[in-house]
């Protein structure tokens, strides 16, 4: 499925991430999360752009759903310690938005498999999606939403469970995905099901963290790279290539 050639590239560009976590920690972590955000964007415009030829709904709203999750991984990113871009937070803000993001994620690939058969209206959905992460961010900066994270304590156990229901929620989603594995090509299915695998990594990594600049902070990055990216060459496969 995936060519050896384009595994080396990626053995070699998680390298130079490893590299630039080693020289400066903000900067690997802008350019990991970045990469996702790009991602995110990609997956809706295939998504979005495709939806007249392929017809399958359960990859347009995973569309709809990802651009949300990449606006919300976009704040997390300007809220992350060191940026300095929101002034009397700390390090509570970036965790929240960490949360928020998985949680927008792990809910749309547990729902998305009701449209496998089922037709929806694209236009509702995008804004259904537009006022519930407008309510999340605000929560969040209005100090509504529970704290995550107290420096010089580490993760609240708000947090830590939020992991590992987000984890049970993707396990849950896996197991749909299996149920309805008919309706899926062999390769996306395999895709689709290591990206969600990598995803739960992620999620189960962070619940070890105790500063924001640790090595399961470094972990739980790496494993959402090779998730966000596993689900784009899922949805680019069905969207652009299986159809020309």
């Amino acid at each position: 499925m995936i060519p050896y050639t384009n595994i080396l590239w990626a053995a070699v560009a998680l390298f130079g991430l490893h590299l630039a976590s080693l020289y400066n920690y903000l900067l690997f972590h802008s350019i990991a999360e970045i990469f996702s955000v790009v991602i995110s964007g990609s997956i809706f415009m295939i998504a979005w752009n495709s939806r007249q030829i392929i017809n399958n709904n359960y990859i347009l709203f995973l569309g709809i759903a990802y651009l949300f999750v990449g606006c919300v991984d976009l704040a997390h990113i300007l809220a992350f310690k060191g940026m300095a871009l929101f002034r009397g937070f700390d390090a509570n803000l970036p965790t929240q938005l960490w949360i928020v993001g998985r949680y927008l994620q792990g809910i749309s690939l547990l729902a998305a498999p009701l449209f496998l058969k089922r037709q929806f209206n694209p236009a509702a959905v995008f804004r259904i999606f537009c006022i519930a992460t407008l309510l999340l961010l605000a929560a969040v900066f209005y100090g509504v939403f529970p704290v995550c994270f107290i420096e010089g304590k580490g993760l609240t156990p708000f947090k830590i469970y939020s992991e590992y229901v987000i984890s049970l929620i993707l396990l849950a989603a896996l197991f749909l995905l299996f149920k309805h594995r008919e309706q899926f090509d062999q390769a996306v299915l395999s895709l689709f099901s290591w990206s969600f695998a990598a995803t739960i990594v992620s999620e189960l990594a962070f619940t070890f963290s105790v500063v924001v600049y640790d090595l399961s902070n470094l972990i739980c990055h790496y494993f959402k790279i090779v998730s966000f990216y596993l689900i784009y060459k899922a949805i680019n496969e069905t969207g652009l290539q299986n159809p020309y």
